[in-house]
């Protein structure tokens, strides 16, 4: 608690009982107003506080947004990843509310042992286009999968917009399936600049920094909002739901579904971490490298 900041969780009826008590008798609304007069007002705490603290992180994001700008100038495709919220599949409740004539019936614990599956949503977002796609993995959120699931973008749907495209941006948090630190991240990643015969540069945003990853602002949160208050009773009803994603500025969302299943255990060579055909920049390298189409082959 903030030592200069004066707080009560008491109900206005119990603050005007309390004045009363103390030879102020005021009514309820009374002491609702008082509450108001002395700067109070019912609010949430606000997660704002780092975890920690990144020595490199200001100039980490003015890299970024330098980078953004030359892929744009560029007409060279900028995409924001990362993996949404894993979800359970059946009767289980969920956050917020939808209109209907009766309650939604959910289970009253949420064992996983109980659910019929899980998804796990990879997204890519395009800034330039204001367009989401959500690819629906239903084993683990591995880097082969992050790198599947942009495979199966790629081919489908982004090359035919970025048909002159020379190399593409990735924004990247810095850990889960895209880990800054883990080789078989960046073996996965050369793996598929090779098959796509385009570069793939990455720009992780530092540790402790994920929120600022544009994705989850611009597309996650009115993922969010487009499935809430409904259960994910099937995997037909999340596809739907996720599908509909879209706001008045333009945002428009595509979905599909990755059956394949993945190995966590997975390592990436001796071959490849000895090679290592990834090409680092010279400023902040752990965050900032591309693969380069054709190398390590």
């Amino acid at each position: 608690m903030q030592e200069d900041s004066y707080w009560t969780n008491l109900p206005q009826a119990e603050i005007a009982e309390r004045l009363k008590e103390l030879g102020t008798p005021v009514s309820q609304p009374t002491a609702g107003v008082l509450l108001g007069d002395l700067g109070f007002a019912k609010r949430q705490i606000e997660k704002t506080i780092a975890g920690g603290n990144v020595p490199e992180r200001n100039r980490q994001f003015e890299l970024i947004e330098a980078l953004k700008n030359r892929y744009v100038d560029n007409k060279n495709p900028v995409f924001s990843i990362d993996t949404k919220k894993k979800e359970l599949l059946g009767n289980f409740y969920r956050n917020g509310r939808a209109y209907s004539q009766e309650p939604f019936k959910a289970f009253d614990h949420d064992f996983p042992s109980w659910s019929s599956g899980k998804i796990v949503p990879h997204g890519i977002w395009d800034p330039i286009r204001n367009h989401g796609h959500l690819n629906l993995g239903l084993s683990s959120d591995t880097s082969q999968f992050a790198c599947d699931s942009f495979r199966w973008f790629w081919k489908r749907i982004g090359r035919y917009h970025y048909p002159d495209a020379t190399s593409i941006l990735w924004l990247c948090d810095a850990g889960g399936s895209n880990n800054c630190r883990h080789y078989i991240f960046k073996q996965d990643l050369q793996g598929l600049a090779n098959e796509l015969g385009i570069n793939i540069r990455v720009a992780h945003y530092p540790t402790y920094c994920s929120k600022y990853n544009p994705i989850e602002r611009r597309f996650f949160s009115q993922v969010t909002r487009a499935c809430q208050g409904v259960m994910f009773d099937c995997l037909e009803t999340v596809v739907r739901l996720m599908r509909s994603t879209a706001t008045k500025t333009g945002l428009s969302t595509t979905v599909h579904v990755i059956k394949k299943l993945y190995s966590t255990k997975r390592k990436a060579t001796e071959a490849f971490r000895e090679d290592l055909p990834i090409e680092f920049d010279s400023i902040l390298p752990r965050w900032n490298y591309t693969a380069i189409a054709g190398a390590g082959r």
